[in-house]
């Protein structure tokens, strides 16, 4: 029985997923490194489709990293030709599902054609009251956390507030994707075991799954994996089990 058979009770509202394992994935059948990023784009469209059909409130796929143009020039451009040709391709898609899609990220490394390309997407898709698709491109926590402290940075200048105003709730407010729930089940394909600079900030209180299966190889099956682990944790956030215990007789017979 899948995962989308049992109740959605234990579903996380937020999922984020680093898509790792392309390259490897095309190495081992002796392809370029570029068909391994060709293959993974069907894996993304499965991915978000199984998402909302669970409902899952927000999937955030991490594309692209800041860190990412250091690959060689060749392969960077090919993933910005699939990207524009993915958001050309799905964005009515996306729209015709409820689905509404951000991107979030520092878009002035892009082209101007590919950055009228996300702007066209979002605007098509702003007003749509399905599951939330953030795509990180071009993005590191680091980067996020550095804008935030920037903009509350200007207040202060500005007098606008004081240093001492500053809380983790106003700088939460300036990060990429404020207003949304952070992500409770993040996702690492690929075997590798390490967070590498994604939304730094907003998994402080995830739940952490890496799986050894390359990312064009991920499926509806691996993703009742993760699910089915994430419905096995006990989230804490700081309290006793005892306490969420006692908290959860409360709150059914109140």
């Amino acid at each position: 029985m899948s995962f989308s058979d049992k109740s959605i009770s234990s579903l996380p509202r937020h999922v984020a997923i680093i898509m790792d394992g392309n390259g490897r994935w095309a190495k081992r059948r002796l392809l370029p490194r570029t068909a391994g990023h060709q293959a993974g784009v069907s894996a993304v469209r499965k991915t978000v489709e199984q998402c909302a059909k669970l409902g899952i409130e927000v999937l955030t796929l991490f594309a692209f990293s800041s860190e990412n143009w250091r690959r060689p020039e060749e392969e960077v451009n090919v993933l910005m030709r699939l990207f524009d040709r993915a958001l050309a391709q799905e964005a009515q898609r996306l729209h015709n599902n409820g689905i509404r899609l951000q991107v979030i990220g520092d878009r002035s490394a892009f082209s101007s054609n590919l950055q009228h390309r996300i702007a066209d997407a979002e605007k098509l898709t702003k007003d749509n009251k399905g599951m939330t698709l953030l795509i990180a491109a071009n993005y590191g926590g680091r980067w996020d956390i550095t804008q935030a402290a920037r903009h509350l940075a200007a207040q202060v200048e500005q007098g606008r507030m004081s240093a001492a105003e500053i809380t983790e709730e106003k700088l939460a407010s300036h990060l990429s994707f404020a207003g949304l729930p952070e992500p409770d089940l993040f996702i690492r394909t690929g075997g590798e075991l390490r967070i590498s600079n994604f939304l730094l900030w907003q998994l402080a209180y995830t739940e952490l799954y890496f799986t050894e299966v390359l990312w064009p190889d991920f499926d509806g099956q691996e993703l009742d994996r993760a699910l089915a682990e994430y419905a096995r944790r006990e989230r804490r956030f700081g309290h006793t089990s005892e306490q969420l215990i006692r908290q959860s007789h409360a709150a059914t017979s109140a």
